[in-house]
């Protein structure tokens, strides 16, 4: 017997006094195929893209690991990913091949692969889209979801000086000469609304939706009749969760729980930005997201470049800016620790998705690309051996567990052109090419790439 398929995006439907109510299902093995590869209809399984950026460099010294390929160790400063080693892939000594250069802003053609527009001064755009932007293209091309693509920030802090939008926002959708920024958005309230707000009744008919269950328990019999024990059991469970979902929200979930409204609305307490706080909602808040197929590109400006930020939770008490321009004394020490403490956080965000389950038993590392950068590599501006860290390998498109890809020993130049070779944008191609396989470059001028870095492509 054939056996019976469901599209993906099926609800259980029932009628209340003319209007339509539908509740979402959970993934089935019925709406996937016999590997479980591909949803049943034909198309593929969501691979999920996200870009992160953490302002004014790294300790080159401290930073790049001692080992290049598959055996490699965490560095000092990498050491907070250790819990989540298996999926990183740290990329050290390419060259950003931006041919300008104003402080902080070349940097950020790491994430574009385009010159940026100079406005005169500390001021300029970006030449181009971002790869974010590139890849949400490529993935309307094929799947519509409710959120094109979602922009949050942490840090509220921006740098006082620099103007245009190359460096404060992460985002930019369009063409050369025709961008949009995507400002990120940093209160986690208004990132819920974004990404969960439609899927919650009016206050008119917040009654009417009390007893959705009821409404649609002769559809959901319908369909429970034509599933496995398997799918049944968790067909089952999922209403069961609807259900005390609706007690708590008096709201119809899209295809998953919809998660708790944040009280979290990153205002400083005492003078003190909540980091931490914020970091976990938001890491929360997109986990969800991703599973609930409600977007699958999102962006993190952790920290912009050039930012003031004073990492008040570690009792840093000077500007990570400031800190990163020293090459001397406690103001090297402070910015090697406030780099440490950036990978912690990106580290707590990567735990959160690796212990959110997807389907078949995966966890979202396994479904997704994160790719992570700053403004630049080493203190007083350099864009040489700009460093990449890879988080996540998209369903077996990059190399796992992951490695450390080097074109050359550091020479402890402090990131000199003579030991910087590469292209950085070879890494935006080799994560564009998960979603659009015959993408044949990124980005245009002098930074463009047409060769992907194969070495950590599968």
């Amino acid at each position: 017997m054939p056996k019976f398929k469901l599209n993906r995006r099926t609800m259980l439907r029932g009628m209340l006094g003319g209007t339509a109510v539908a509740v979402g299902l959970p993934p089935l093995e019925a709406m996937f195929n016999a590997n479980a590869t591909a949803h049943a209809d034909g198309s593929g399984l969501p691979i999920r893209f996200m870009t992160w950026c953490f302002g004014d460099g790294v300790r080159l010294n401290l930073f790049e690991p001692a080992q290049a390929g598959p055996n490699w160790e965490l560095s000092e400063e990498l050491a907070p990913l250790a819990p989540v080693k298996d999926y990183i892939t740290v990329c050290t000594g390419l060259r950003n091949r931006c041919s300008q250069q104003i402080t902080h802003h070349e940097g950020m053609t790491a994430f574009n692969g385009y010159n940026f527009a100079h406005l005169g001064g500390l001021n300029s755009d970006p030449g181009g889209p971002t790869i974010d932007q590139v890849i949400a293209d490529a993935i309307a091309e094929r799947v519509t979801t409710p959120v094109r693509a979602v922009h949050i920030g942490i840090s509220k802090v921006d740098s006082l000086v620099d103007g245009g939008s190359t460096m404060q926002v992460l985002s930019h959708r369009g063409t050369p000469g025709n961008l949009i920024p995507q400002p990120p958005q940093r209160n986690p309230q208004e990132v819920w609304q974004l990404l969960f707000g439609e899927f919650v009744p009016k206050p008119d008919d917040r009654d009417m939706r009390k007893s959705i269950l009821d409404l649609v328990r002769d559809d959901a019999k319908r369909i429970e009749g034509k599933l496995g024990s398997l799918d049944r059991q968790r067909l089952d469970a999922h209403l069961q969760g609807v259900h005390e979902l609706e007690q708590k929200v008096l709201a119809t979930p899209p295809t998953c729980d919809l998660p708790p409204f944040p009280t979290e609305t990153n205002q400083n307490v005492n003078g003190v930005e909540p980091i931490t706080s914020v970091n976990q909602v938001m890491s929360e808040l997109l986990a969800y997201a991703f599973v609930c197929d409600i977007t699958r590109v999102a962006t993190c400006m952790f920290k912009s470049g050039a930012a003031e930020v004073v990492w008040d939770e570690i009792g840093s008490g000077v500007s990570h800016h400031a800190a990163s321009h020293s090459n001397s004394g406690g103001g090297v020490q402070a910015h090697h620790q406030g780099v440490i403490y950036i990978m912690d956080k990106l580290s707590e965000m990567l735990q959160v998705f690796q212990n959110t389950e997807d389907f078949g038993g995966e966890n979202l590392l396994d479904t997704m690309i994160l790719y992570a950068s700053s403004d630049s590599s080493n203190y007083n501006h350099s864009i040489a051996r700009q460093p990449i860290i890879l988080a996540g390998h998209g369903r077996g498109h990059l190399v796992h567990p992951g490695i450390h890809y080097q074109t050359e020993p550091w020479n402890g130049s402090n990131g000199s052109m003579i030991n910087s070779s590469g292209n950085t944008s070879d890494v935006l191609l080799s994560c564009l090419r998960a979603f659009d396989p015959n993408a044949s470059s990124v980005g245009g001028g002098p930074p463009m790439s047409t060769t992907p870095l194969t070495e950590i492509m599968a």
